[in-house]
Parts: C-alpha cells; sequence; structure tokens
C-alpha cells in the first residue's frame, strides 16, 4: 500500500521532546509513522513507545515503515482512548506525548476518502471508517440550522447561511454524495476571491465527523496528567480553531489560579502543572515550505511538566 507522508516540523519536533533513551513516550497521532521513527531512533532497548491511530490503514503502513523496532506497540484506536492503552500495558507515567493534529497527505491524496475537494470521491471524511456518521450523512440529513453552525463554528465560514440554505433546498431533488456536488453548491452559494472557497466547508465538516475540536479539548490535560516531572507534551496543529484550543488549554494548565478576574482572592484551588516551553508557537523554516508546502500553516507548542 502506496502511503506518503512527509512529518511536518519534525526536527523541531523532537528536538523539544528532549528524549530520555530509557523513556516511555505516546504518539498519539501515529499517521505513517514519520514522527514515530525519529522518537525510535533516539530510544534504547529499554526505551518504548506507544504509538495509536484511529485510522487501520494508517497503522499498516506505520508497521511497514517501523518494522526494524522492536519496542513499538500499535493501538489501533482514537487518542482520546489512550488512558485505556497505558492501562492494557500496564503503564501510568509517561516522559513525553506528542500530537500531530491534522489529516495526513495519505487521507487527503485517496480521493475514496472523501477528504479534499480536489478529487472526486464519496463524501466521507470518516478517520475512523467503523464509524457510522460520514460528511454525507450530515450534508443530507442535518437541519439548516445545524449545518450553518458548524460552517460558521467549525469552518469560520461568514456565508455559512447562505450555503446552508442552498444545500437544504437541493439535497430534496438530489441526495448530495460526492465532494464535487458538494463542492458545486458551494461555488454557487458565495461570492470569494478565495481559489478554493469550499475548503471551509470541508473542514467544516472533517470536524464535525471526526470530533476533532471536542476530542483535542478533552485529550490535552489528561495527557498532562499522565507525564513525569520534566515530562513534555508536543501539539502540532494546522488551523487557528485547534491552535486557540492548544494556546488556551496550555495557559490555564501554566497558571496557579484560573479564577474569573473579578474575584478578589482565589477560590478555584488550581495549581500549575506545566510550564510552557514555546512562548510563541514553532512555525516551518524556509527550507521545509520549500520542500513541503502543506507545512505552511503548523504550529508547534511545547508544555513541560513541572
Amino acid at each position: 500500500m502506496k502511503f506518503e507522508h512527509i512529518p511536518v516540523l519534525a526536527k523541531e519536533t523532537i528536538e523539544n521532546l528532549n528524549i530520555n533513551p530509557d523513556g516511555i513516550y505516546l504518539d498519539l497521532t501515529l499517521g505513517k509513522g514519520g514522527h514515530s521513527k525519529m522518537i525510535l531512533e533516539r530510544l534504547s532497548d529499554k526505551g518504548r513507545l506507544i504509538a495509536i491511530d484511529q485510522d487501520k490503514e494508517a497503522i499498516e503502513a506505520a508497521k511497514e515503515n517501523l518494522r526494524d523496532f522492536s519496542n513499538v506497540t500499535f493501538v489501533n484506536s482514537n487518542f482520546e482512548n489512550f488512558e485505556k492503552a497505558l492501562e492494557d500495558l500496564g503503564l501510568d507515567l509517561i516522559d513525553g506525548a506528542l500530537m500531530d493534529i491534522g489529516v495526513s497527505s495519505y487521507q487527503i491524496d485517496n480521493a475514496d476518502r472523501g477528504f479534499s475537494y480536489m478529487k472526486d470521491g464519496p463524501l466521507d471524511m470518516r478517520m475512523n471508517q467503523d464509524n457510522e456518521l460520514t460528511a454525507e450523512v450530515i450534508v443530507n440529513e442535518y437541519s439548516q440550522d445545524e449545518l450553518e453552525r458548524i460552517f460558521f463554528e467549525y469552518g469560520e465560514e461568514r456565508f455559512a447561511r447562505a450555503i446552508a440554505r442552498n444545500i437544504v433546498n437541493l439535497r430534496d431533488e438530489e441526495r448530495i454524495d460526492t465532494t464535487f456536488k458538494l463542492r458545486e453548491i458551494v461555488a454557487k452559494s458565495i461570492k470569494s476571491q478565495d481559489a478554493h472557497p469550499e475548503k471551509r466547508v470541508f473542514q467544516a465538516l472533517r470536524i464535525e465527523v471526526n470530533r476533532e475540536l471536542e476530542v483535542l479539548e478533552n485529550t490535552i490535560e489528561r495527557v498532562v496528567d499522565h507525564l513525569k516531572k520534566d515530562g513534555r507534551i508536543a501539539i502540532i496543529t494546522f488551523h487557528s480553531l485547534e491552535d486557540r484550543i492548544v494556546k488556551n488549554k496550555f495557559k490555564d494548565l501554566a497558571r496557579d489560579c484560573i479564577c474569573p478576574p473579578e474575584f478578589p482572592v482565589c477560590v478555584c484551588d488550581h495549581r500549575a502543572k506545566i510550564k510552557i516551553i514555546t512562548r510563541k508557537p514553532v512555525t516551518a523554516s524556509k527550507a521545509e515550505l520549500r520542500d513541503n508546502s502543506r507545512s505552511k500553516p503548523a504550529k508547534l507548542r511545547v508544555g513541560q511538566r513541572i
């Protein structure tokens, strides 16, 4: 199976994880295993990597890519279930964790997966193909209000209402079941100078199908709770909604008090769990941008357990 994917911000991510050769590491978004391979190359025989991905095809591709390493355990699951994976392996504390939040190049380039508005294929967008909810179900069965909310909140689309209205009107005539059918509706619904005005709608649908923001927000602190002292968590994001979640979560985890500013005294008893290593997010170098244009929106943030 051909599965091409160039890991983004690879050098910067691995350097910031500050790898302990004998440590236990968690790759929560395995993909083909590009970042995982770099971690494994820095681990001794005593070190260990737990690699998680909800995409079965990604797991199989990564197994082939990492076939030379014996100290890696593969887990086919959504990363929100990482605690069960640790428990099943008799583990609790880890030395570091990596999250690369985004769609892999393989998923985008494979028309059958339905992620790309550049290729005609079924409106699927599931990272886990065992899940029932697809983009086709959302587009054809969600109410107009629900569609508008998704496009506005997850796609930051200012023409969300017009797009939702046209989808509802047209789906009564013919089921919207391919990426190109949806792309055509979006193009006719908005006035935009963007080369690809449908990109925000596709992003919004993908987020809804895979519960991406919800899972991300609910997982970060739980991962931090499993870090050993001085252990690090590195998170790569690809759009502003994800980055905002990581930035704000890190900010809260780095503060001793999270009471509202109008409170005269602290009543929350919250204590900082991390210190922020990257005051500003790390972005791709000119060399990486030249070699891999998909790295342009990537931002890396790193926190260290205290």
